[in-house]
């Protein structure tokens, strides 16, 4: 891989993963990668009753929905519920077919407790699935070079955002907004603001990235994700200097070569 003194200071600053699509985070200081990106992002998923996709851009109370993993289990709670325990391997006693945008795969159904819980919290009728390890969902083939998989993220295994993109953003609105408003699972510095778009192939660790696509992004941006409510920002002031082609973007999906472990402080290599 070629190597440049250019970005010798970009470093890795955060890493985020969100076992339950569109649910809250975790933000541990290291982390595995395996095949899917980091372990256990995104691979359960709330589905309605015809099996598609539930997400805070219908939903944004999946946002108070927080899980925790710990000795081999999920554990999922909110306000007002009790908490939901799960194992972080399901057995795949019911498969089911589970749709993500226009991708359908098999997925294993975990049962009637959590649908319940989860219909409760959400106030319509569906249930949790999970991705299990024989599921090959391939990324983004426009983009993905071949033999890339990914989980219940919307296309591509990683997003990765800049402090200096979100703070050149933040200068230019009234009010600051926290990165948990961009969902990243990458979080770096040492650039200048939207440095990320030009970023070419990179190593953090014996792990190698390549960026695919910017990121366009959605009225998920809106959702405060600590109370659920809805805004204007950050999509307002993004569309006046970050829109072209009818998208507003910021950030850039990434895919990866190999298995290994990310901890915050790693440098990133070019």
């Amino acid at each position: 891989m070629p190597q440049s003194s250019s970005h010798s200071a970009l470093r890795l600053t955060a890493l985020h993963l969100y076992p339950i699509k569109s649910a809250a985070g975790l933000a541990p200081t290291t982390w595995d990668v395996d095949g899917f990106g980091l372990r256990h992002d995104r691979r359960w998923m709330v589905v309605d009753s015809a099996g598609r996709m539930i997400s805070q851009r219908t939903h944004p109370r999946l946002a108070l929905v927080r899980p925790a993993i710990d000795d081999g289990t999920l554990r999922i709670e909110t306000a007002g519920m009790p908490a939901l325990e799960l194992p972080l391997a399901p057995a795949p006693t019911v498969t089911t077919p589970a749709t993500i945008w226009d991708d359908t795969c098999a997925a294993v159904w975990t049962g009637e407790r959590p649908a319940r819980w989860f219909s409760d919290v959400l106030e319509t009728d569906c249930s949790l699935v999970y991705m299990p390890e024989t599921t090959v969902r391939p990324a983004n083939a426009n983009y993905a070079p071949p033999g890339h998989r990914v989980s219940f993220a919307d296309a591509f295994a990683f997003l990765l955002v800049s402090e200096e993109s979100l703070a050149d953003l933040n200068g230019r609105m009234a009010a600051p907004l926290p990165m948990n408003r961009f969902r990243p699972n990458l979080v770096i510095a040492g650039c200048a603001p939207f440095g990320e778009d030009a970023l070419g192939p990179f190593r953090i660790g014996a792990l190698e990235f390549r960026v695919v696509k910017p990121c366009d992004r959605c009225v998920l941006t809106t959702t405060d994700q600590v109370t659920a409510e809805r805004g204007l920002e950050p999509l307002r002031t993004l569309a006046t200097y970050r829109r072209w082609d009818g998208k507003v973007y910021f950030g850039q999906n990434v895919v990866h070569e190999g298995t290994g472990r990310l901890a915050v402080g790693d440098p990133l290599v070019t």
